[in-house]
């Protein structure tokens, strides 16, 4: 569909998935902006309707974008919609010409009453445009432990290359994280957006307890981003069979229902802030939470 933006005419296409055209063009500015691609993930089959760019185009070319991503969420045992706002990049020759402002007010106009709570993370460069639309900054809290040491386990490390790999994982996350206070249910493509490539190497199932976990160690920290499938197994004693022997903290992904045992602290993180609309920033002061590392986009 056609519209004039400041004396302008553009395209606008939401739901792009599809559009091979519109797409790659898409994919280009993404390489271009932040040096990411989304083509292998939607070759794998991964990219679902939940992904949404909203894009507006000079003739055939993508030169402004905006992506609703919706996450279902399950919070005290209730399933929630968030959409998640994410991709956000205009090419350099369009902006400072109100692109961004024009696709953010067609997502709310949009989406409006589809979703519980809208969030986003956005850099240092932008942090005075998002109040624009109602958002405000919150802060999240993460949680850390050095109480506890190296337990013996069959542990292996998922091939993210082979299929049946893939299906494990995919069916472990349908049983969800049973230690979150706060999980991601759906998309289940986020995940493999994380895990067929910037974490390929970080996914591992644990054959004693059957569940799986994606974990990074570095510098005697491992941070356990997230752990999928049902268990009798402690928390602890899954955080124990993971840990290497020079392992000296555990960090984590997700909020945890227990807290015993481990220490909060604020979250601190390179260039990066939460945003939620004002009405809905109580949930975070409220609750010391973390939106789950694996459910960035």
């Amino acid at each position: 569909m056609k519209y004039n933006i400041k004396g302008k005419t553009y395209t606008y296409i939401a739901d792009i998935k599809d559009n091979n055209p519109v797409r790659l063009s898409f994919d280009q500015l993404s390489v271009q902006t932040f040096h990411l691609s989304f083509e292998p993930w939607h070759h794998n089959g991964y990219w679902d309707h939940t992904c949404v760019p909203h894009v507006l185009l000079d003739g055939d070319t993508v030169i402004a974008n905006a992506t609703v991503n919706v996450l279902r969420v399950r919070w005290q045992e209730e399933e929630k919609t968030w959409l998640q706002l994410g991709t956000v990049m205009t090419h350099p020759d369009y902006r400072h010409q109100g692109l961004s402002r024009w696709l953010m007010d067609k997502i709310f106009e949009e989406w409006e009453g589809q979703y519980n709570l809208m969030f986003l993370f956005a850099n240092e460069r932008v942090l005075d445009f998002y109040p624009k639309f109602g958002f405000v900054p919150v802060s999240e809290y993460q949680y850390h432990t050095r109480q506890l040491t190296p337990q013996p386990g069959k542990v292996r490390q998922l091939d993210m290359d082979n299929a049946a790999d893939c299906a494990l994982l995919l069916r472990k996350y349908a049983q969800s994280n049973p230690f979150a206070a706060l999980t991601v249910t759906d998309p289940a493509g986020l995940l493999m957006f994380y895990c067929t490539q910037f974490m390929k190497t970080c996914v591992y199932h644990l054959e004693e307890t059957d569940v799986i976990a994606v974990v990074e160690h570095k510098e005697g920290v491992m941070t356990c981003h997230d752990i999928f499938g049902e268990t009798h197994q402690s928390l602890n004693n899954i955080l124990s069979v993971l840990m290497e022997k020079n392992t000296q903290q555990i960090t984590l992904g997700f909020t945890p229902k227990d807290t015993s045992g481990f220490t909060m602290l604020p979250l601190k993180t390179e260039d990066l802030t939460l945003f939620v609309l004002e009405e809905q920033q109580h949930l975070f002061a409220d609750n010391q939470l973390m939106i789950p590392t694996l459910a960035h986009t």
